[in-house]
């Protein structure tokens, strides 16, 4: 799940008054809107005064809670930034790195006087490419700085044995987004593609070429990716989990693709194994067949392209202006971030469990974490008894659910061991060397983990960002120190807001278990099935309820919601805030019917699940996120679950008629 501007600029609940009951703050409820009945608009009754008001910052694309909020949070470390980059730091230390890695590209003087020096030896390596062995190694070298070109190697479990870690390749090879990018004619993807192409151009006149030139090859580095982007497969099929997973022998791989030369390209990465899997074989057979029809050097302009435009933002202000625009015609992101927030953003990308030390000892209380496990643990027993409930589920399957949801573990705040960046060497006057090196770090320390046991205690995002995450192939549900505040969670406020903001998030994590891919994985995180037969085709006949409900939902007056997309963090969704609620139900206020400011504990529990998607973003980044982002957009996120939930009903007294009144058998009740 991934900050902007003042809380008091998104928040649902402002703090009007402070009454004191058993040492909880408990919040007015302001703003609602009179003129909208709860059961036409839920989302908007409680949040469209603020919209109506609410104004996103020039530099950002949106406002509001959520994945905006992250706004907020790179301010917070830029003020930690700011003071350690100023302290005197021991050699070698974390304060030290964070401190001058966050000086260095503060450092725009140095950065802009430089021009495209830092790139002027890698674009001589490109140009010294005399085949397409050479042209492999030179990928493979760029590969161990994390630049993905043309091969997209990570290091995961495998999905048949979630013990071990194996070697996987994905399709890649594009610039835009996805593939669609490539092939829609509508007006608003055409002027994404004219963005994009001329952000190409730019590259190749930043580095010396002129205009005519840098045309002709930006239109040859766009067509060959037009040509890979035809063999990858879309955003939907890309859910398939036993669709994009296929173990092949490496000799074998080799041998089927022999232009690509899979055994020499390992070596070159000091990659040893003996099988791997090709999740998408499709872009592979694609690739090893245009190595041999595209001439070497149209090749080496794609690469020059790739290579340019994987470091422009780290480079002198006209690169980072041409990423910019690039980037604006996909957002709506009017003006530039400052500085401060860009550099906040790269010390937490490059080093940013070093710096989330810092941030956790300044705003992420023990007592949080504290009630944090009291509300997951609250949860898993809702989950439990509503499993117990179900209807359409057998005996069998039952045991097996409840036995995957008590084997979940659960992390949250920050790891209980911390990353090491001790292979990194930061250096206050090159900021490009330093994201080089950080970058090579961050390739060897993923690669250690080849055919090695998993590490259960890893951590895939860091402690400050506000998001929350379900990893099926270790059976986890991780909730970071970021999100566990306003509007999400307050360790002051009453349970209802607590149950309705976070305890949503922590449902919805823990229903990810159980949703259309998580269903597939077995307590173990092994892709194994757990179910009768006849069970899991009634769990898919629901899903396809979801899917169906969402493709009918609308956004930007006629865009649908990708229903097929969606349907995994809807299913979250409908089933998070019904385990919400459940466990809501299992507190003293939950069990409870003395209203605060008017309203009963149930209806703060849902004006609390309003609050924290308040969001507002700009058109073309409403558009972006359609097109590419797994979530429903935010006013769907609050009506659709809530169209499926009774309690809502009563507690809002929605009458059929109302817009967002569905006859009880029509309502979708998974888990």
């Amino acid at each position: 799940m991934k900050h902007w501007l003042l809380l008091s600029v998104f928040l649902v609940f402002v703090v009007a008054c402070q009454q004191r009951t058993n040492e909880k703050s408990f919040i007015a409820i302001e703003g609602l809107d009179s003129t909208i009945r709860p059961g036409d608009n839920f989302y908007n009754f409680v949040n469209l005064k603020w919209y109506d008001t609410a104004q996103i910052p020039p530099s950002q694309s949106g406002v509001g809670a959520y994945r905006f909020m992250n706004y907020q949070q790179r301010l917070k470390l830029q003020g930690i930034l700011d003071s350690v980059s100023k302290s005197d730091n021991s050699p070698g230390s974390l304060e030290q790195k964070i401190g001058d890695f966050f000086a260095a590209g503060m450092d725009t003087n140095t950065i802009n006087k430089r021009g495209f020096e830092p790139l002027k030896s890698g674009l001589q390596r490109v140009n010294a490419i005399s085949s397409i062995p050479d042209m492999l190694a030179f990928v493979a070298e760029e590969t161990k700085l994390s630049n993905v070109s043309l091969i997209d190697l990570q290091i995961l479990p495998d999905q048949e044995n979630s013990s071990m870690n194996m070697g996987h390749i994905y399709q890649t090879g594009i610039g835009m987004p996805d593939r669609d990018y490539y092939f829609k004619t509508d007006t608003a993807t055409v002027a994404i593609q004219q963005a994009y192409k001329k952000y190409l151009a730019d590259l190749f006149m930043l580095t010396g070429s002129d205009a005519a030139l840098a045309k002709k090859n930006a239109l040859l580095v766009y067509n060959i990716q037009t040509q890979l982007a035809t063999s990858h497969k879309s955003n939907v099929e890309l859910r398939d989990v036993k669709g994009n997973f296929h173990k092949v022998a490496l000799a074998d791989l080799n041998k089927q693709q022999s232009n690509i030369g899979w055994v020499t390209f390992f070596q070159h990465l000091g990659a040893t194994m003996d099988s791997l899997d090709i999740a998408q074989p499709g872009y592979y057979d694609k690739l090893n067949t245009l190595l041999k029809s595209i001439p070497l050097e149209d090749w080496k302009i794609y690469l020059t392209a790739n290579y340019i435009s994987n470091y422009a933002d780290y480079l002198s202000t006209p690169f980072v202006n041409s990423l910019f625009e690039y980037n604006k015609a996909l957002t709506g992101q009017a003006v530039q971030k400052m500085r401060g927030e860009i550099m906040s953003g790269a010390v937490d990308a490059y080093l940013g469990q070093a710096l989330g030390q810092l941030y956790t000892k300044l705003y992420f209380p023990e007592s949080a974490k504290t009630r944090m496990l009291e509300m997951v643990n609250n949860l898993q027993k809702a989950f439990s008894n509503r499993v117990d409930q179900l209807d359409w589920m057998s005996d069998s399957t039952k045991q097996k659910a409840k036995e995957k949801l008590f084997a979940i573990t659960k992390k949250i705040g920050y790891p209980d061991k911390w990353r090491e960046y001790n292979n990194v060497t930061v250096v206050r006057n090159k900021y490009f060397e330093n994201v080089v090196s950080a970058a090579a770090n961050n390739f060897q320390y993923n690669l250690a983990k080849l055919g090695k046991p998993v590490d259960k205690t890893e951590w895939f995002t860091t402690p400050s960002t506000v998001t929350a995450y379900n990893n099926p192939y270790a059976n986890e549900i991780v909730f970071p120190a970021g999100i566990l505040q306003p509007p999400y969670f307050d360790n002051n406020a009453d349970d209802a807001l607590n149950y309705g903001g976070i305890g949503m998030v922590i449902g919805h994590e823990m229903t990810h278990t159980f949703d259309d891919q998580g269903a597939q994985f077995d307590k173990n995180g092994n892709v194994k099935s757990w179910w009768t037969p006849q069970d899991y085709e009634k769990f898919k006949a629901k899903t396809q309820q979801v899917i169906d409900l969402y493709s009918k939902f609308t956004v930007l007056d006629s865009i649908h919601i990708k229903g097929a997309l969606t349907v995994g963090e809807n299913t979250a969704d409908i089933s998070g805030v019904a385990v919400a609620y459940d466990a809501f139900k299992m507190t003293k206020q939950g069990q409870d019917t003395t209203r605060i400011g008017g309203f009963t504990p149930d209806q703060r529990f849902f004006f609390s699940i309003a609050r924290i998607w308040r969001v507002k973003m700009k058109d073309e980044y409403l558009r972006y996120w359609i097109n590419n982002d797994p979530h429903s957009p935010p006013i769907w996120r609050v009506n659709g679950p809530l169209m499926n939930m009774q309690a809502f009903y009563s507690a809002f007294n929605v009458q059929p008629g109302e817009k967002m009144y569905l006859e009880k058998d029509k309502q979708i009740k998974i888990w």
